[in-house]
């Protein structure tokens, strides 16, 4: 098991590597790039927008009940504040990495792995193009480019989620909402999560890039491919988090 885990880090390091290199033909380089920016990152904005608007008033009525339910007096006004600071934190950087590494790591998998099965990533490597640089590059740079921009967007409207949850329940008023949003919170907590973010979607465009890159057999094998990739990118989305936070929040 060990020694079957350090070879498939090994393998995914070298090809990490490979695809890292500069691209042969800036041309094409940059047709495939703008090609993935629309498929793993303009496609996602919807969900992205769905999911942050919903969770984000989720989040808010929750903080709401939390603190009126306190034996303890808390100022509704705290209800911005904490909703900010945990969309900030935690929800928007973290929950919506994972929902794109199902969405986005399932397509780059299945992607791949069928260009493997199908042999048209041996036929590029026969006419002497770098496969790795050519498929994998651009979608690691669509995936860092662009999954902050989500994220952002990401924030904005999960904010604004909760901020519409307090006008539709009249939990609280706009003024109490906005005087939370207005207190003050560190930069570094803003700094932290699009550091993660950014570690965030390497992960995304890379672990599932090497499931598909490395699929041996069928449709089948594809399917199971796709499956492990999303499994181990949300694991190791999880295990970089907790060194991130380690490092940069202790």
């Amino acid at each position: 098991m060990i020694k079957r885990f350090l070879t498939a880090m090994g393998e995914y390091l070298l090809l990490v590597g490979e695809s890292l290199k500069p691209p042969q033909k800036a041309s094409m380089f940059w047709k495939a790039f703008m090609r993935e920016i629309n498929d793993l990152g303009v496609n996602s904005f919807g969900l992205v927008v769905f999911t942050s608007a919903f969770v984000g008033a989720v989040v808010a009525i929750q903080m709401y009940n939390n603190f009126t339910g306190s034996s303890f007096p808390i100022p509704v006004s705290y209800v911005g504040y904490v909703t900010k600071v945990v969309i900030i934190l935690e929800f928007s950087p973290t929950i919506i990495s994972l929902v794109l590494a199902g969405k986005v790591g399932s397509y780059i998998a299945s992607s791949i792995g069928t260009m493997r099965v199908s042999e048209q990533i041996d036929a590029l490597d026969i006419m002497g193009v770098n496969s790795a640089n050519f498929l994998i590059l651009p979608k690691i740079l669509a995936c860092v480019i662009f999954n902050p921009l989500l994220i952002a967007i990401s924030i904005f409207v999960a904010i604004l989620g909760g901020y519409g949850a307090g006008l539709l329940t009249g939990h609280w008023t706009v003024s109490d909402f906005t005087t939370g949003l207005q207190m003050n919170m560190r930069n570094l907590f803003v700094y932290y999560a699009f550091i993660k973010t950014t570690v965030f979607a390497f992960i995304i465009a890379t672990v599932p890039a090497y499931y598909g890159y490395k699929v041996q057999g069928g449709s089948l094998e594809v399917g199971r491919a796709s499956t492990q990739a999303v499994v181990w990118t949300m694991v190791f989305i999880i295990i970089s988090e907790l060194l991130l936070t380690q490092i940069i929040l202790s």
